[in-house]
């Protein structure tokens, strides 16, 4: 089955869908389990650029390819019966057919509803496709669509522009086009479901560095997402949690998280059990303001006990590198954290088979060990 994914969706160095994307400093994505063995062979070398890599190397969750893989569906061998659709047109000039229906001002609801879905299917699978649609400038009309008042119209129009944000090449080009604050507004008004692609599509834009600062600065950009975050219900609030996280890994951007409120926000719904938000906080306990916040709020060391017991290896990463970062801030947190019984849970842990784990609780153990 695996053949009939996209090629995006395959680990460079397996060959398999990917099951747990996540990109290295050279901006190449891998599977984490294949590019984990790659480094712990000994290699410090990108293994398709070759370019040298830090003795530690980071690897990045890729969440915006990990949802479009996991939300993929195979298409059917054989369609329904569309009276859109014509057989004998190679793939090329059915999408220059769609195309032109969609851009056309007779383009009616139908029309253009059965165009967008369409499009959506072709550039799941081929990112040729996704090039010429580019290519052809219909990208502007695809934002209209978005700015719609008809919900599946919107929602079908957010789903082809994140296909067309799967290739790096758009990405800087398609907030060029505006995408941002049309985005910005679905998440802000729109339905359940287009938020959360609304959410998805920003995570998939921040891949590309420069966006995460270009969609920080953008107004009110972060406090739509926290105003999900508070307001919104399972996935879309996973999706926030999600682009956040990619968002603030530019270092600017994670005073601007907290001055929206963030911090409150995040340690509630991460004692709710998402760790998505504890991945955000490991960011923002890396400034200054996120730390003052985190120290301020009751029962925040409560939140990261609880993962460090219960959570996923990713979880128990982010949460011994916050408790580290809060007890190195704060003499206080090192009391509690004591009295929590964290030293003896990071003990345990310096056998982990996970050596980030181990190098985490190495790290706590040597804090808590000098402080309190």
């Amino acid at each position: 089955m695996a053949t009939h994914f996209p090629d995006d969706f395959k680990c460079p160095i397996s060959l398999q869908i990917m099951s747990d994307p996540v990109i290295l400093s050279s901006g190449h994505t891998f599977d984490r389990s294949s590019i984990q063995r790659w480094l712990d062979s000994g290699h410090r070398t990108c293994p398709i650029t070759k370019l040298p890599l830090p003795e530690y190397p980071r690897l990045i969750p890729n969440y915006a390819l990990r949802s479009l893989i996991s939300s993929f569906t195979i298409p059917k061998s054989q369609p329904d019966p569309d009276p859109y659709w014509n057989p004998n047109l190679s793939k090329k000039y059915q999408t220059q057919f769609l195309i032109s229906a969609l851009v056309s001002p007779s383009s009616n609801l139908e029309s253009s509803l059965h165009s967008l879905s369409q499009l959506t299917r072709l550039t799941k699978l081929d990112p040729g496709i996704r090039r010429q649609i580019t290519e052809s400038g219909a990208v502007s009309a695809v934002l209209d669509c978005v700015d719609s008042t008809e919900s599946e119209i919107q929602e079908k129009a957010l789903a082809l522009l994140l296909n067309l944000s799967l290739d790096d090449d758009n990405k800087v080009g398609l907030v060029a086009e505006g995408v941002i604050g049309r985005v910005i507004k679905v998440i802000r008004a729109g339905t359940p479901s287009s938020r959360a692609i609304g959410c998805t599509m920003l995570t998939s834009l921040a891949v590309v560095e420069v966006n995460k600062a270009t969609i920080g600065a953008y107004p009110n950009a972060v406090k739509t997402l926290i105003l999900v975050l508070y307001n919104g219900k399972g996935r879309e609030v996973r999706e926030a949690a999600t682009a956040l996280y990619a968002i603030c890994s530019f270092v600017d951007n994670r005073k601007r998280a907290v001055e929206c409120g963030a911090v409150p926000i995040l340690m509630r719904i991460g004692g709710m059990g998402l760790e998505r938000a504890v991945e955000v906080l490991s960011l923002l306990v890396k400034c200054k303001e996120g730390r003052e916040e985190m120290r301020k709020v009751n029962g925040c060391l409560e939140v990261f006990v609880k993962v460090i017991r219960n959570g996923s290896e990713r979880g128990v990463q982010c949460a011994l590198l916050t408790l580290n970062c809060l007890c190195c801030f704060a003499e206080e947190m090192c009391v509690e954290a004591k009295k929590d019984g964290v030293l003896e849970i990071c003990v345990g842990f310096l056998d982990d088979e996970n050596e980030r784990v181990r190098r985490n609780a190495a790290t706590l153990v040597q804090t808590l060990s000098c402080r309190g």
